[in-house]
């Protein structure tokens, strides 16, 4: 599902959620028609408590003024039918990651790098809502808090999914927020079907590599965002992914680059590819040998969908890839 149809849903779900809020605010119950108690008089405009990695934080019952400091919390609003006034632009020239609508990031005022975001920026737009991760930002966490209710998730990447439903309950976005996971697992349980079934889908061996501008070639390990979408689908992965740092990745030289060898590679580039290794190494010897190169199943992939998008728009449109690549 794109993220336009989606939202489109998630729009008519709100209204329809509104519409009842609405009717229990005037005293009327939607299942019967008659009149409530006035306890319930005003509930939905009460502030809410979400546990957060920097403990309780009591945010407003449906923020209109959300500000995002990452690229998995823009994600995560956009997914739910929430445009942000806010947001910080990761370190790519598109500035907001090129796999999201042009039309659904266009109007999101520009608050400064993901790492060092302008608070001034940030307070100048009144935000009822700031969503980051304590990794990220824990070390502003006091001077965000005195702009708005700040949730922060303690990390990113391999818990994006409790973090979507962290940011979901801040948004007051929980039942649109399962639209959003039953629809994933549908599409998941597809993409499955569609590369041959469970026990197929396993013994399909599978690595992502990924180039990075001033450090080691990763081979990424099974604790990070794109190892939950492989392991989602049911893909295997070559024993070297149990070398991973932390389960994050195992680091690599040019010169060993063979170790990724698997059924199916897929890489991408994070800075320039000269200088992140990318055009050496795949112009070597040991590139070349690899059994998934000389298959015709090495694939160059977006690394802003695949690795920095972190979020459920990102991933559906990583199983569609996944399958394409997968089924030729």
């Amino acid at each position: 599902m794109t993220l336009q149809h989606r939202s489109r849903l998630l729009a008519a779900a709100s209204l329809t959620a509104a519409a009842t809020l609405a009717l229990s605010a005037c005293g009327f119950s939607t299942e019967s028609g008659s009149a409530s108690g006035s306890d319930s008089e005003g509930s939905a405009e009460a502030p809410r408590t979400v546990k957060t990695a920097m403990g309780d934080v009591k945010v407003p019952a449906a923020p209109q003024r959300v500000v995002v400091l990452d690229t998995a919390e823009l994600d995560s609003v956009l997914t739910l039918g929430v445009k942000p006034v806010g947001a910080t632009h990761a370190d790519v020239d598109s500035g907001f990651l090129n796999y999201l609508p042009k039309d659904q990031v266009a109007g999101i005022k520009d608050v400064g790098q993901m790492m060092t975001p302008n608070l001034e920026a940030i307070a100048g737009l009144k935000p009822d809502l700031i969503l980051t991760s304590k990794i990220r930002h824990g070390d502003k966490y006091a001077e965000l808090s005195k702009i708005a209710p700040t949730v922060m998730t303690e990390n990113t990447g391999y818990p994006w999914k409790e973090n979507f439903q962290v940011h979901a309950e801040a948004l007051d976005k929980e039942a649109e927020a399962k639209m959003v996971t039953d629809d994933y697992a549908k599409h998941v349980a597809g993409v499955t079907k569609a590369l041959g079934g469970k026990d197929k889908a396993a013994a399909t061996e599978v690595n992502m590599v990924r180039f990075v501008e001033g450090a080691d070639i990763r081979i990424y390990g099974k604790k990070n965002y794109i190892a939950t979408i492989l392991a989602d689908v049911g893909l295997g992965r070559p024993a070297i992914t149990d070398k991973a740092k932390d389960g994050f990745s195992y680091d690599v030289s040019p010169e060993k680059i063979d170790l990724a060898d698997a059924d199916a590679v897929f890489h991408s580039t994070y800075g320039d590819p000269k200088k992140s290794k990318e055009t050496q190494t795949t112009g070597s010897g040991l590139w070349k040998n690899m059994d998934a190169v000389k298959n015709g199943k090495v694939f160059a992939v977006d690394d802003q969908l695949w690795i920095q998008g972190i979020g459920y728009t990102a991933a559906d449109k990583v199983l569609e890839e996944l399958k394409a690549h997968l089924t030729k």
